[in-house]
């Protein structure tokens, strides 16, 4: 397209959405957009964290701030350099790290400093975030002292045993350090006192265990960590719960807290959480879409979009692809559509197990289906699998059209004239927004 024709191109692509926008808002029977419903963050987390078997290969550049700017600003390249005890370096290697992930390069040299340094970090699941405060725990543990010195605060019950393997496989060398799970359903006697060098659990049930049970001593408690800061503050109750906790600590506490995102609420709850903390934030890097080309349709009904989607599949070829939709009810009936022609198809959607889901991405992954239909769910797909085609099954809006971007796997192989969709009034346009995409 002319670089003359750029805005008047942006202009009706927003025209178009707007319309669009006015239909919905006055039909009463209106479906309820994905946007509207309430996400599962601790879900998504959880999804992300059984779909991968190795680090995520992440571009963006780690920016550190550190609490005393005159300090020294350390990193290593592998860990032999952070002088770990043997057993963990065992348990380190046998984990499949060769090397330290970007995170870790910057992140465990300060958590493994002496005296130790309270730690704020920006970083998502799959980036080796969990195995280093993991290492730093157990760093720290003396285990002749039959008692916890180390706390961790997970937001779910499953992320907390998920928390619980790494800390097991990374200790398997070290039998003398023993784990206890602080989650619903471990009852234990009251009066008990707990052995276990170190405790993962809920906020609500380490609160229990602290004060109104007396399990844990708060005071001897080395190591804090507080692991999904935004799935945290997200969960009702969560946010307090973990304040009070924090507050029963000593003073030379070290306090570790991690985060996939830095809104606002989350670093505000992060100040109360970790007193003078070094910091470690995400540089997001321009991201490069030279490979990628968008195109929108014009269609006056969900007849006519489905039409065109076969249209599409009738023209070219498309090996794996991936379609969002705006609601469940939308995406059922698509997937029930395309596989009435002859489609393999996977669907996946908010009210499915977590493990239903991870089974689901995994088939697609391996090939054994060829369209994923999908909602919400994969919005912000952290998945990378590689499917040639991302298409969004609705509205030419700049929160939809964005979701193959968040996603990371969008490589069209749409052509520059295709001009007219066979069969039918839909043209195809070249999509663009302010972003420049």
């Amino acid at each position: 397209m002319a670089t003359d024709s750029w805005a008047l191109a942006v202009d009706e692509q927003e025209a178009a959405a707007e319309s669009v926008s006015a239909v919905v808002k006055t039909n009463a029977n209106a479906e309820k957009t994905d946007e509207e419903e309430k996400e599962d963050r601790a879900a998504q987390s959880l999804l992300n964290k059984l779909i991968r078997s190795n680090l995520v290969d992440n571009t963006n550049q780690v920016e550190v701030l550190q609490r005393d700017p005159n300090s020294p600003l350390y990193s290593v390249k592998s860990f032999e350099e952070l002088r770990l005890k043997p057993q963990l370096l065992q348990g380190v290697y046998a984990m499949g790290f060769n090397r330290p992930s970007k995170i870790q390069e910057n992140a465990l040299p300060l958590m493994l400093a002496e005296p130790p340094q309270n730690l704020i970090a920006q970083s998502q699941s799959g980036t080796g975030k969990t195995a280093a405060f993991v290492l730093a725990m157990l760093s720290q543990v003396e285990p002749a002292n039959k008692y916890p010195q180390c706390l961790c605060l997970s937001p779910t019950y499953e992320l907390a045993l998920q928390t619980g393997k790494v800390i097991e496989q990374m200790g398997k060398f070290y039998p003398e350090l023993k784990l206890a799970y602080a989650v619903r359903g471990n009852k234990l006697e009251r009066g008990q006192k707990i052995s276990e060098q170190i405790v993962i659990g809920t906020p609500g049930t380490v609160l229990d265990w602290c004060s109104k049970l007396k399990f844990i001593d708060p005071k001897k408690i080395k190591v804090f960590v507080l692991d999904e800061a935004d799935v945290m503050i997200a969960t009702q109750g969560h946010q307090d719960q973990s304040i009070r906790i924090q507050r029963m600590l000593p003073r030379n506490c070290q306090m570790l807290l991690f985060s996939a995102t830095f809104e606002d609420s989350v670093w505000k709850f992060a100040q109360k959480v970790v007193p003078d903390p070094n910091v470690i934030k995400l540089k997001r890097e321009e991201e490069t879409l030279d490979t990628i080309k968008q195109y929108y349709v014009l269609c006056s009904s969900r007849d006519e979009k489905f039409q065109a989607l076969c249209n599409l599949y009738g023209a070219i070829t498309i090996a794996q692809a991936m379609i969002f939709c705006h609601t469940r009810k939308t995406a059922s009936w698509l997937a029930a559509e395309l596989s009435k022609e002859g489609h393999q198809v996977a669907l996946l959607s908010g009210e499915m197990m977590v493990e239903q889901r991870a089974a689901v991405i995994e088939r697609f992954r391996e090939g054994k289906e060829k369209v994923l239909v999908t909602t919400n769910v994969c919005a912000r797909g952290k998945q990378r699998t590689c499917p040639t085609w991302s298409l969004c099954f609705g509205a030419s809006s700049e929160s939809h059209t964005a979701r193959p971007f968040r996603s990371g796997f969008l490589h069209s192989r749409i052509q520059e004239h295709f001009s007219e969709s066979r069969g039918g009034s839909c043209a195809w346009r070249p999509l663009l927004s302010r972003a420049g995409w």
